[in-house]
C-alpha cells in the first residue's frame, strides 16, 4: 500500500479542469440516464473496494475497521443508491402555482447543473466527505475534481486510483497534492466550490472564490456542545456522549466538544463516564486489543497534548498518550476561558464544565460561536423550547450523539463562525443545481399590455400603478 502520495503536476491539474470543462459544455453529464449509471458505479466502488478502503484509513488513521465500514463505506453506498432511486424525480422540472392572469406564460423552473465543481475533503472520515457531496454532484449533472487531504496518503492515493476505474474519467477526477496545488486549483473558475475543514483554510477557500463570484458550501464545524438537563437519564446521557467522542477518537466535526452539566448532577454525571469508559475499554483506549485510533499527525498530537497540559481542570479519566495516540481524556472543573475551550479540541478530550443550571448553560452557547450542532439530553418541552428560541446551531440534537448524521431528510450544515450552505439528500443535489426560471408570454397577450407603453397618460398611470393602493391588513 502507498505510504508516499504521488502530488498532481501543475500542468495536469490545468489538463485535468480543462478536460471536465469540455465534457461539461459537450452536455455529456446531463441525461438522467448517464447521471444514474455514474452513482451506480460509485456505489459499486465502495461495495467492491470495501477490504482497500478500511485498509488504507487502518494506514492513516489507526480507523478501526468496524468504523470505517458502518460510518463511511455504508453510508456512502446508501446514499448513492438514495440518491439512484430519486434522481429523476429530482430533476423534473417543476410548474409552480401562478396567478391566474399570467397562467398562459408556461412558467416553469428548470433544474439545471451549475458546471464543473470542486469539492475539498479533510482527513478525518475521507470517504463520506469526498462521496456524500459528489453524489449529489453526480446526481445534478455536474463534473467534480475531487481534492482528498494529503495528511491522508494511502486514502487518498486509494482514490486517484479507484475513481477512473469505475466513473467516467472525463467527468469525475481526483487530484492530490498539497497548499501548492489546492491554490493552483483555487485559481480555476468553478461552479460550485464545497469545502469540509477548519476555518482558517475556509475563509481561504471562500476569498479565492468570491474572485469569481464562485458560490461555495463551506462545512466548518466549530464547537459543539453538550447541554445535561437535571430531568434526564443522567447515566445515558454520561453513555451516549462518551459514544459521540470515541467516534475517530474525536476528529469529527460534531464531535460533542464539551459537556454543560448543572452542579447538582455533575457527580452523577462524572460517576456514569467513570463507569461507561470502563465498560467500552476494559484495560484502556492505548491497549492493543482496544482498536483506538491515532491523531493524523505529530502536529494535531502535539496541538491536543499541549491543550490537555495547559488545562486549569482536572484530569478525571484517561490522560495517558504514547507516540501518537491519546487515550480519551476527560477534564472536570473547566472554565469558559481554559485552553480547551480556545479552539475545536478535534481530538480525545472532554472538558466539563458545571453551571448552576439549564438556563445558565443556553446562556454560556449563546454568547459564543454558533456551532454546527448543539446536543442536549432532556425530557423537558419547556428546554426544547428554550434552546429552540434561544440558541443558533447547525443543527439541533436532543438524547443522543452523533446518530442525527443518519437523519438525510433534512438539511445539514453549518451557520456563522461553523459555516454556510447545507446538503444530504435531496439537499445536496439542490446545493449542485441551479434553478433556472422559464416563461413564455404568448403574442396573444398583447391586448392586455396596451396600457404599458408610451406615451404615458393619467389613465395608464392610474391603471398601471392601481397596485399601490391594495388594501393592507392593520394587523
Amino acid at each position: 500500500m502507498a505510504t508516499e502520495l504521488q502530488y498532481t503536476s501543475l500542468d495536469e491539474l490545468k489538463s485535468i479542469y480543462d478536460r471536465l470543462s469540455a465534457t461539461y459544455k459537450s452536455g455529456v453529464t446531463r441525461p438522467v440516464a448517464y447521471r444514474r449509471k455514474q452513482l451506480i458505479q460509485l456505489a459499486r466502488l465502495m461495495q467492491d473496494n470495501q477490504n482497500a478502503l478500511e485498509e488504507a484509513q487502518l494506514a492513516d488513521l489507526g480507523k478501526p475497521r468496524f468504523e470505517v465500514s458502518f460510518a463511511e463505506v455504508s453510508p456512502v453506498i446508501q446514499s448513492a443508491l438514495h440518491a439512484i432511486e430519486h434522481v429523476e424525480e429530482w430533476a423534473r422540472p417543476e410548474k409552480p402555482e401562478v396567478e391566474a392572469w399570467r397562467s398562459s406564460w408556461d412558467t416553469t423552473v428548470y433544474k439545471v447543473p451549475k458546471g464543473v465543481a470542486l469539492i475539498i475533503s479533510p482527513y478525518n472520515y475521507p470517504y463520506i466527505l469526498s462521496f456524500n457531496p459528489m453524489i449529489g454532484a453526480i446526481a445534478a449533472g455536474c463534473p467534480v475534481v475531487l481534492k482528498p487531504s494529503e495528511a491522508v496518503p494511502n486514502c487518498a492515493a486509494l482514490l486517484a486510483k479507484l475513481l477512473p476505474k469505475y466513473l467516467d474519467p472525463n467527468a469525475y477526477a481526483v487530484v492530490n497534492g498539497g497548499p501548492t496545488e489546492t491554490t493552483t486549483v483555487l485559481g480555476f473558475r468553478w461552479a460550485h466550490i464545497f469545502f469540509t475543514g477548519g476555518i482558517k483554510v475556509g475563509q481561504i477557500v471562500a476569498t479565492a472564490a468570491a474572485k469569481h463570484i464562485t458560490p461555495v458550501t463551506l462545512e466548518l464545524g466549530g464547537k459543539s456542545p453538550v447541554i445535561v438537563d437535571t430531568d434526564c437519564d443522567v447515566d445515558l446521557a454520561a453513555k451516549r456522549t462518551l459514544y459521540g467522542k470515541l467516534q475517530n477518537i474525536g476528529q469529527l466535526c460534531v464531535s460533542p466538544d464539551y459537556v454543560l452539566v448543572p452542579r447538582s448532577i455533575a457527580p452523577a454525571f462524572r460517576e456514569s463516564l467513570a463507569k461507561w469508559h470502563k465498560d467500552f475499554w476494559p484495560e484502556t483506549p492505548l491497549h492493543p486489543s482496544s482498536q483506538w485510533g491515532k491523531m493524523v499527525n505529530s502536529a494535531h498530537y502535539k496541538r491536543v497534548k499541549g491543550l490537555i497540559e495547559r488545562s486549569n481542570g482536572q484530569v478525571i479519566l484517561g490522560g495517558d498518550v504514547d507516540e501518537k495516540r491519546i487515550s480519551l481524556t476527560v477534564v472536570s472543573g473547566v472554565s469558559g476561558n481554559d485552553s480547551l475551550m480556545q479552539e475545536e479540541n478535534f481530538g480525545p478530550v472532554l472538558p466539563i464544565i458545571e453551571v448552576e443550571n439549564v438556563d445558565e448553560a443556553i446562556e454560556f452557547v449563546a454568547e459564543r460561536p454558533i456551532p454546527l450542532v448543539l446536543y442536549a439530553f432532556t425530557r423537558s418541552e419547556e428546554t426544547k423550547q428554550k434552546l429552540i428560541e434561544k440558541t443558533n446551531s447547525g443543527r439541533l440534537a436532543l438524547n443522543d450523539t452523533f446518530t442525527m448524521l443518519a437523519a438525510h431528510e433534512i438539511p445539514f450544515g453549518g451557520h456563522g463562525h461553523s459555516g454556510y450552505g447545507s446538503y444530504y439528500g435531496q439537499e445536496t443535489f439542490e446545493t449542485f443545481t441551479h434553478r433556472r426560471g422559464f416563461t413564455n408570454v404568448p403574442p396573444e397577450m398583447e391586448p392586455a399590455f396596451g396600457l404599458r407603453y408610451p406615451p404615458y397618460t393619467e389613465e395608464k398611470y392610474k391603471a398601471m400603478t392601481a397596485g399601490v393602493h391594495t388594501p393592507i391588513p392593520k394587523k
